[in-house]
């Protein structure tokens, strides 16, 4: 799966005449395999050892270009960060309001929901994200609050 995740964003960069650098071919590798929905800080810290020349601007950079792809999404969970995460396959997150621990998961029932919209707002809809809120199983068990 990671590989052909790999394989469809490389070639949309090469579709579009970008060059494939270490440090961006490196974030892109980052990104794929983390399922922490990473900020650019962590990024950076994850690759400085690798690319002790590499700026923070330059992860930056490079995910502001991958956006403007709509290869990545921000997202804004209620911490102060900005966290990113790969786009190619539509997706939700569930995040934790006790640690920020953020899980993705998928519900087809959704699917027809941009449809839904246009159809009752008269918007022409362009895409659509969804968060839900709640203790995750660990911070459920470290407060008390079981969900039985």
């Amino acid at each position: 799966m990671q590989e052909t995740v790999y394989h469809q964003t490389m070639a949309r960069l090469k579709a579009n005449g970008i060059h494939i650098t270490p440090q961006r071919d490196a974030i892109i590798q980052f990104m794929i395999a983390s399922t922490a929905h990473p900020t650019a800080e962590m990024i950076y810290a994850a690759l400085a050892p690798q690319f002790p020349r590499m700026s923070v601007a330059t992860v930056y950079n490079n995910l502001k270009l991958l956006l403007d792809l709509g290869l990545i999404e921000e997202m804004n969970v209620g911490d102060v960060a900005t966290h990113y995460d790969f786009a190619l396959i539509p997706h939700y997150h569930a995040v934790c309001t006790n640690c920020g621990k953020i899980v993705d998961f998928v519900y087809p029932g959704l699917v027809d929901v941009e449809q839904v919209a246009a159809g009752k707002t008269g918007f022409a809809v362009s895409g659509h994200h969804l968060e839900v809120y709640g203790l995750c199983p660990e911070c459920q068990v470290k407060l008390g609050k079981t969900n039985n």
